[in-house]
């Protein structure tokens, strides 16, 4: 694994540059967010979508969301009501995942049965900076261990994950909580899982 370490705010661009390259050679890289250490791939690409199934240990069947750009950009990846629209205008980038229905754009690996997807756009410029670098949203899971539970210490994370992804970015100890999750596929918003992100709106 390749391992750099960036500043939080003002990232190094050939830093970004590099992990760009990996994601559109197909590679797998570790990146922060605005919460925790995510583990991600370009997610038009098929292979690097089975690696990190088969890193986390999966069979398909956990629902991966997945970082895009800006709110413009999420247009391009799911159907977004005027009500969706307002809200997350008002919320990103900010520690959310939003559920809404899926655009045919998005690879069907990433649908759920009810045809929806889960967007984020995290406050952090480094996966903002890869993804907008990119062109394509990346995977958004978080780095855990065997049990499940939340790594936050980059050192901690590369040593786990050394042998299974191409490149990681590290920022320093990430104590955040995992995103806030907000259904907004429908015309109820529904609050899945109250993380680190503010869901009075929507109560």
């Amino acid at each position: 694994m390749e391992y750099y370490e960036l500043h939080p705010e003002n990232p190094q661009l050939r830093f970004i540059n590099k992990a760009v390259k990996v994601l559109s050679e197909g590679g797998v890289i570790i990146y922060p967010t605005d919460t925790v250490y995510g583990i991600g791939c370009d997610i038009f690409n098929k292979a690097a979508l089975e690696r990190i199934f088969n890193i986390k240990n999966d069979s398909g069947t956990k629902l991966f969301s997945f970082i895009c750009s800006d709110l413009k950009d999420i247009a391009k990846y799911a159907k977004v009501s005027d009500y969706a629209y307002r809200k997350m205008k008002h919320l990103l980038p900010g520690p959310y995942t939003f559920i809404l229905p899926a655009a045919k754009e998005v690879p069907k690996k990433l649908w759920s049965n009810r045809k929806t997807v889960g967007i984020r756009v995290p406050n952090h410029p480094i996966c903002l900076n890869i993804v907008k670098e990119l062109g394509h949203p990346i995977i958004s899971t978080s780095a855990t261990n065997r049990k499940g539970e939340v790594l936050f210490d980059p050192f901690e994370i590369r040593n786990i994950f050394n042998s299974q992804v191409d490149l990681m970015l590290a920022s320093g100890n990430l104590m955040g909580d995992q995103s806030s999750v907000i259904d907004l596929s429908s015309d109820e918003p529904e609050v899945i899982r109250e993380g680190a992100g503010d869901v009075s709106l929507f109560v």
